[in-house]
């Protein structure tokens, strides 16, 4: 390691290495998992954190976690569902940005991967918390290209964090403001009601 803690020569070849079979190992057992992943829900909000680290944990492999944290928001408080989402997605991110951290011959190059990387490179932290805010499946390329250049660990969760947390409050609100339009609506169609 140098002077100012950063890893360099074969320390950080292993930790590269570590990294990408971490995330495999990882992505490979969530994946896996998927179908019993609901049952957490019943567990409330440390439920709803884990739901979200586990569908925000995989690469590229699409889960359901805006589904969950909506439902979630019409049965618990909303505020504190965004807040137990926001943690758990973001914390799930990190296996994005251990992919880039891990090496570039990890993740296919792409223009759109080629664009997110120099996006990245030219406003940082402003990509990150913008693709954390909007629901779309770039974050995990947002994720490699933070880690591929080496942001700041923290600045990465941090904005991640932000990011994300706005985007869980916005579908929680909603769950719980729909829920009780939802149950006027089967009252009003239920056989007898």
């Amino acid at each position: 390691m140098t002077s100012t803690g950063r890893l360099t020569g074969w320390r950080l070849q292993l930790a590269r290495i570590l990294a990408i079979l971490l995330v495999v190992a990882l992505t490979v057992f969530l994946f896996s998992i998927r179908d019993r992943a609901a049952e957490l829900a019943r567990y409330g909000y440390p439920g709803v954190f884990l739901l979200s680290l586990v569908t925000n944990a995989t690469l590229l492999l699409p889960m359901p976690g805006v589904a969950i944290t909506f439902a979630a928001g019409a049965i618990f408080n909303p505020y504190a569902v965004a807040l137990a989402a926001g943690l758990g997605s973001t914390l799930g991110e990190l296996t994005g940005y251990l992919a880039g951290f891990s090496g570039q011959g990890v993740l296919e190059r792409t223009d759109l991967y080629d664009r997110l990387e120099d996006m990245t490179a030219r406003y940082g932290s402003a990509v990150v918390f913008i693709l954390a805010l909007i629901p779309n499946p770039l974050f995990d390329l947002a994720g490699a290209s933070a880690g591929a250049m080496r942001m700041p660990l923290r600045q990465f969760l941090f904005w991640t964090w932000g990011g994300k947390t706005l985007k869980m409050l916005a579908f929680a609100v909603a769950g719980a403001s729909s829920a009780p339009w939802l149950l006027q609506l089967l009252r009003l169609n239920w056989p007898g009601g």
